[in-house]
């Protein structure tokens, strides 16, 4: 069944209030801590959490502990750790086998997070050096909070106007002003609607507002909804006001309300300004029987300015480094000028790797990069004897029922050199033992 979520955030929005909205919503401290294990930060963080009440009301206080910072001797290696940049969150998640939709929500908020802070600083989003934003407890707060919402299988999500804030803060870029200038790019990246309620202290963080701006598909009055639940995570301080967020769940209402559920597009874990497509609509039934379902990355950057030898040399390199493909097409672009679109697929954990090397080795100033899913025939690679001699073919079939044979090139063209004989010859005879091969087993 359909699921909304909307944050109704009178008092603010930080990382940690998130997470206490959604543990008093049923969602286990335990689940996260899981994360935390996949992240391979579970000897760096600590999770508590405990009721607290704030102008009388009850709500869940969760505890973010960062624990390695406490006991570090060398403070170059403390460094090290409280200070990322982006391609290594980017890994740190791609890596850690998370469910799809969190994988893809988390890695939306901190590209999003570090397109703000770029902005401000005037570099690329991948030279972002994370200070407060980026340490420990924002990527746990970040990536759990994504895994809380799938948990509970909210499907859209909304939020409130948010409040503004006021006077000033402390922190290693010295004395800002609140709202602070991460938060204020992320609002007008996105265009959020804000309201004073005259309480002059930060009152939504960098990390908050990321996870607002990115997750939230429109700010500002609830959407029609029939509630079923309300998680209250509260802040760490008592104010004039309830100092909680609260995360109301409930089902849609209206006349096609799961229609447009489901038409919804998800998240593109890179751009957010253009969407993935639709998940494949493919049976469970069918998947089994046919094709096995993967998420992979695909980059993508058009360039007018580099010669085809270094193109030719990038496009080696990539393969070298672990991409499943890479191919390129002749495209037409601005000024009339022609130019080349290449396209790399690879599997998640190679992402940043191929990324890098499009950054270095062409003239490239922008990659998009989406996550896609595809499906994928099991195949196995054999060793065939034919009259020419030995090569490999690949098969692909599934049970009973075989989908393609194809004898690999490389073994085909030496043995073709080899006999003198043409290429389609020696081919033809190892797709014909390849057949006979999968047809025994």
């Amino acid at each position: 069944m359909s699921k909304i979520a909307y944050w109704d955030c009178p008092a603010g929005i930080a990382g940690d209030m998130c997470l206490g909205a959604l543990v008093s919503a049923g969602v286990p401290l335990d689940y996260f801590t899981e994360i935390l294990q996949q992240l391979g930060l579970d000897r760096e963080v600590k999770l508590r959490s405990e009721l607290v009440h704030r102008c009388g009301q009850e709500a869940t206080k969760v505890h973010v502990e960062v624990l390695s910072h406490h006991h570090e001797t060398d403070d170059r290696h403390a460094e090290n750790h409280s200070h990322r940049h982006l391609p290594e969150v980017e890994q740190m998640i791609c890596a850690a086998n998370l469910p799809t939709q969190v994988e893809i929500w988390s890695l939306t908020v901190f590209r999003q997070l570090a397109i703000a802070e770029g902005k401000v600083h005037g570099i690329p989003p991948e030279q972002v050096h994370f200070h407060e934003v980026g340490a420990i407890d924002a990527i746990t707060d970040i990536v759990c909070t994504c895994a809380g919402l799938e948990w509970l299988g909210v499907d859209r999500i909304f939020c409130s106007a948010l409040p503004t804030g006021g006077g000033f803060v402390n922190c290693e870029h010295g004395t800002l002003p609140v709202p602070v200038p991460a938060t204020l790019k992320l609002w007008e990246m996105h265009q959020v609607p804000v309201f004073s309620n005259g309480i002059e202290m930060e009152l939504v963080t960098p990390t908050g507002a990321a996870l607002a701006v990115t997750l939230s598909e429109k700010f500002g009055a609830p959407p029609k909804m029939k509630i079923k639940q309300v998680g209250l995570g509260a802040g760490d301080r008592d104010l004039d006001i309830p100092n909680i967020v609260r995360l109301w769940l409930g089902k849609p209402l209206g006349k096609g309300a799961a229609k447009n559920l489901k038409s919804k597009k998800k998240l593109n874990p890179f751009d957010i300004l253009s969407d993935i497509p639709d998940p494949l609509l493919i049976k469970p039934d069918e998947t089994t029987a046919i094709a096995e379902i993967e998420v992979i990355a695909v980059l993508e950057t058009q360039i007018d300015d580099l010669s085809p030898q270094a193109i030719a040399y990038t496009m080696e390199e990539l393969l070298r480094a672990g991409a499943l493909d890479v191919f390129t097409q002749a495209i037409g672009m601005k000024k009339s000028r022609p130019g080349m679109l290449i396209t790399v697929i690879c599997q998640r954990d190679r992402l940043v790797t191929c990324q890098e090397i499009l950054f270095c080795e062409t003239s490239t100033l922008g990659i998009r990069i989406r996550l896609q899913e595809r499906a994928i025939l099991p195949r196995t690679i054999h060793e065939v004897e034919t009259i020419y001699g030995k090569a490999q073919v690949k098969i692909a079939q599934r049970s009973d029922r075989m989908y393609t044979v194809q004898p690999e090139y490389e073994d085909c063209a030496q043995l073709a050199r080899q006999h003198q004989i043409p290429l389609w010859q020696v081919q033809a005879s190892v797709k014909a033992e390849g057949e006979k091969h999968a047809n025994r087993v």
